[in-house]
C-alpha cells in the first residue's frame, strides 16, 4: 500500500473510533448501561451486547475482573438469553481473549472492518439481462428478502431479524432495504445503515444466491446504498466482512482497517 494509502487508513480507522464506536453503534437498544469503559447494552429478543470505545490502559488482570462483572450484570436479567461481546484487532485489550473463554465466551468467526469513500463505491455497474434493483418497504418483501438471507447463511428461516426490521422501518430512522430481483425472485439483498451525527453509513446484510455470484449484482446493490448514502449527506462507507464478501468490498473501493472478532455467550 503506498504512503498515501496508508494514511488514507489511518484517517478511516481514526473516523471509525471516534464516530462509531459511540451510541451510534447501537440503534434500537432498549437499555444502556455503563460499567467502566463498558457499555452494556440490552436489546429486545433477549439479546445483550457489549461494546467500548476504548478499554484504555487496562491491564490483563483488570480484564480479568471487569468480564465476569460484565457477564453478571446480562445474567441477572432473565430475560437475558445471549450476550455478545464485540472485539477489535487493534484495541489494548491483554489477556481479553483469555478471560473471556474462561468465562463461557466462545469466539465466532472474525471479520474485516471495512472503509471507503462513498464516492469511489457509486459506480456504474451494468446488471444482467432481467435483473433489477429496488428499494423496498412492504411487509411481504422484507419477509422474501430475510428468508433469502437466511437461506443463503445456513441458517434456519425466522422471524426475528423480519421483526426487527419492520420495527425499524416504522420508526423511518433512515435505514434502507435493496433488493435485486430476477424472473419475481430475490436473488440478492442488503441494508443500508446511515449513522446519526457522522460521516458514515453501513452497508449490511449483504447476501446473494449461488447461483447469481460473479455477474457484478451485488456490485451493483452496494452502488445504489452509496449513492442512496451520498444524497443523505454522508461521506464513508463502512461494513464488516466475512472472507467470502470482502474481495467484492475490495473491488468496490473499500479498504480493511482493522479485524472484529465477537464472542458470543448463550445461557
Amino acid at each position: 500500500m503506498s504512503h498515501d494509502g496508508l494514511n488514507r487508513s489511518a484517517e478511516f480507522l481514526h473516523a471509525y473510533d471516534t464516530q462509531l464506536r459511540t451510541d451510534a453503534e447501537t440503534p434500537g437498544a432498549t437499555k444502556i448501561t455503563r460499567l467502566g469503559s463498558l457499555r452494556l447494552v440490552t436489546f429486545a429478543g433477549g439479546r445483550g451486547f457489549i461494546t467500548y470505545q476504548t478499554l484504555g490502559d487496562a491491564s490483563a488482570e483488570s480484564l480479568r475482573r471487569l468480564v465476569p462483572e460484565a457477564l453478571r450484570y446480562f445474567a441477572a436479567d432473565d430475560e437475558i438469553d445471549r450476550v455478545e461481546w464485540k472485539t477489535r484487532g487493534h484495541d489494548h485489550a491483554p489477556g481479553l481473549s483469555d478471560a473471556l473463554l474462561e468465562n463461557g465466551f466462545v469466539a465466532d468467526e472474525p471479520e474485516s472492518i471495512m472503509i471507503g469513500d462513498a464516492q469511489g463505491l457509486a459506480v456504474d455497474v451494468p446488471l444482467p439481462e432481467g435483473v433489477s434493483l429496488r428499494r423496498i418497504y412492504a411487509e411481504a418483501d422484507v419477509r422474501a428478502m430475510s428468508a433469502m438471507q437466511d437461506e443463503v447463511f445456513g441458517d434456519p428461516v425466522s422471524d426475528e431479524m423480519v421483526n426487527e426490521l419492520l420495527h425499524r422501518l416504522s420508526l423511518e430512522d433512515g435505514m434502507e432495504l435493496w433488493v435485486g430481483e430476477a424472473a419475481g425472485e430475490i436473488v440478492t439483498a442488503g441494508r443500508l445503515e446511515p449513522v446519526p451525527n457522522s460521516d458514515f453509513a453501513g452497508i449490511w446484510g449483504g447476501a446473494t444466491r449461488a447461483a447469481w455470484r460473479g455477474q457484478g449484482i451485488y456490485r451493483a446493490l452496494t452502488a445504489v446504498r452509496a449513492r442512496s448514502a451520498i444524497a443523505m449527506g454522508k461521506t464513508l462507507i463502512h461494513s464488516d466482512s466475512t472472507d467470502y464478501s470482502r474481495p467484492i468490498l475490495e473491488r468496490s473501493g473499500l479498504v480493511a482497517v482493522s479485524t472484529t472478532t465477537p464472542y458470543l455467550w448463550e445461557r
